[in-house]
């Protein structure tokens, strides 16, 4: 079986505020929208979002590379110069990081680029990047 895309739904407490986020931040397009929901073109994937404050809850963390890593998380494997520009933006606009942009796993299989930060609903965000894309699977 072959995908089209991926999609993913998750729940958030404003759609105004997730609209600001998604768009003006990440640069993503909004889709259809309803009174409780919203869709947005999340990098080439449908990313759906229901307003429900009562489901969002904290994110427990795991270590990965010696940083709390965000258990419950989503995002997007950029290109590596596009992550590059991502990190500069976020940073301008002074996202306030989980963990900073950073090189992970360097000299070993699957090295990335990596960073993480929340939505304003809390969702925890994950963008990464490989110079060598063929080492997105690599064991």
């Amino acid at each position: 079986m072959k995908a089209l895309a991926f999609h993913l739904a998750a729940p958030i407490k404003d759609i105004e505020e997730t609209r600001d986020f998604y768009i003006v931040l990440l640069g993503c397009k909004q889709g259809r929208e309803a009174k409780t929901w919203i869709d947005f073109d999340f990098f080439g994937h449908q990313l759906s979002f229901h307003v429900k404050p009562d489901e969002l809850t904290p994110v427990s963390a795991n270590s990965v590379d010696g940083k709390d890593v965000p258990v419950r998380h989503f995002g997007a494997i950029l290109e590596w110069d596009s992550w590059q520009e991502l990190a500069q933006k976020l940073k301008s606009e002074r996202v306030k990081f989980v963990i900073d942009p950073y090189i992970r796993f360097v000299g070993e299989p699957g090295e990335q680029a990596t960073m993480f930060f929340h939505d304003p609903s809390g969702n925890a965000l994950e963008f990464k990047a490989f110079k060598d894309p063929n080492q997105i699977f690599a064991k």
